[in-house]
């Protein structure tokens, strides 16, 4: 690894920080916005959108999309930074998949992103319902590209195997935060199974996609360790984006992190060799998915980028 950039190290507070201009974003309006709203309540669907207080909720649903939740809308699991409810979920929904790709067809989605909440109470972790969805999707929708963003299932690999089955052009599962951090804040996973989800996903000829969050008293050299691990288990596509507290309940945030850091984050990710490099304080995992599908597209527009700037 060659060539890092240099990043001021991070400095936790201990006192609520004030939220710097740059995280501010529009609130949501306009035609396309209330059509993607009209179609989520008449079909009884979960987004992680609004179940995960997204920050680009009126960006995207502006645009016409939205990241549907499957498995209904309360986790078994109780991560620290996660924003949707945590309890007993309810029933599963056999005719949930149906519901879905019919919402699909409707909004006309041509690149779709279904993910889910843990569902460890059920013994194929809800596995079934998403091989279903991908299924009812691809029937409905043959044009329409698919991410899922999955759960570890515990490590269950007959269940991860049912999502290699179905092939999704794109396979995302977060790691969330650094090592370090992992039990802090995300509760019940655990950094290195989360790390083998990426790697058999890999194996199984899937295109491969990742996230962390920054802000929650990381230090530099750990972000750049988690990079490099991911690098390392051939993970595609990585988001870095800036953690936002969702309420009292849950951890504060250590540090605002500057846009010009994100970059520098991005630029370390493309010299380890990772494909695509989403980073910057907006970001989420769903953020311009599209995007994520076509291999090498963000790697030619930093090498054009870095030419430029040698240029000049």
């Amino acid at each position: 690894m060659k060539d890092l950039p240099v990043i001021s190290p991070l400095v936790a507070s201990e006192t609520k920080i004030k939220k710097p201009n740059w995280l501010r974003v529009k609130l949501p309006t306009g035609e396309n916005y209330r059509h993607v709203r009209q179609v989520v309540d008449e079909h009884k669907l979960h987004t992680i959108c609004e179940s995960g207080n997204c920050p680009n909720m009126g960006e995207c649903w502006g645009a016409g999309t939205a990241t549907f939740m499957i498995l209904g809308n309360i986790c078994t699991r109780s991560c620290a930074f996660c924003a949707v409810a945590t309890g007993r979920p309810h029933a599963v929904d056999w005719d949930e998949p149906q519901r879905v790709a019919e919402a699909i067809h409707l909004m006309k989605v041509k690149h779709a992103v279904i993910t889910s909440v843990d569902r460890d109470d059920l013994k194929d972790g809800g596995s079934i319902i998403w091989e279903n969805t991908v299924k009812a999707i691809r029937a409905l929708n043959p044009d329409t590209t698919l991410e899922t963003l999955i759960p570890d299932f515990q490590g269950k690999w007959e269940n991860l195997q049912r999502m290699i089955d179905v092939a999704p052009e794109v396979v995302s599962h977060n790691v969330e935060t650094v090592p370090r951090l992992t039990r802090k804040v995300r509760i019940q996973a655990k950094f290195e199974r989360s790390l083998e989800v990426l790697r058999r996903l890999k194996a199984g000829g899937m295109r491969t996609k990742s996230g962390i969050m920054l802000g929650l008293g990381e230090a530099r050299e750990e972000v750049l360790e988690t990079l490099q691990m991911l690098a390392d288990v051939q993970c595609d596509v990585v988001t870095i984006g800036q953690y936002l507290q969702p309420s009292a309940k849950h951890l504060p945030v250590a540090r605002f992190v500057h846009p010009d850091e994100f970059a520098e984050y991005r630029e370390a990710g493309y010299h380890m060799g990772i494909d695509f490099v989403e980073s910057g304080p907006l970001v989420r995992s769903s953020y311009h998915s599209e995007r994520h599908v076509r291999s090498n597209e963000a790697r030619k527009i930093w090498e054009a980028e870095r030419a430029q700037h040698n240029v000049s």
